[in-house]
């Protein structure tokens, strides 16, 4: 998928992978979701890193974080749809 800017593989996922360079703040974001071969767009609210988070939709402090279908953390930062979601905002809820 050639115009892909990030990717999401389980449709239960509510963060996406990004897969460019970078994503400019403010950029209409193609996701392709593997599971079922769809796609969706986000607008990336912040610049965004190859190989970070990009939520799919807002969270609160406390809420979960779904990634490959699997519970990778705890918010502990409110995060907006389109927000960069990394350490900053999200920790592990092992500690």
């Amino acid at each position: 998928m050639s115009n892909t800017d990030f990717i999401v593989h389980d449709k239960e996922d509510n963060v996406g992978v990004v897969v460019v360079e970078n994503t400019p703040e403010n950029q209409e974001c193609t996701g392709w979701i593997m599971e079922d071969d769809s796609t969706i767009k986000i607008k990336a609210n912040v610049k965004i890193p190859l190989g970070h988070k990009i939520a799919l939709k807002d969270f609160k402090t406390g809420d979960t974080i779904i990634k490959y279908g699997y519970d990778i953390g705890k918010v502990v930062a409110d995060i907006k749809k389109g927000d960069h979601v990394h350490v900053h905002n999200v920790k592990t809820k092992k500690w």
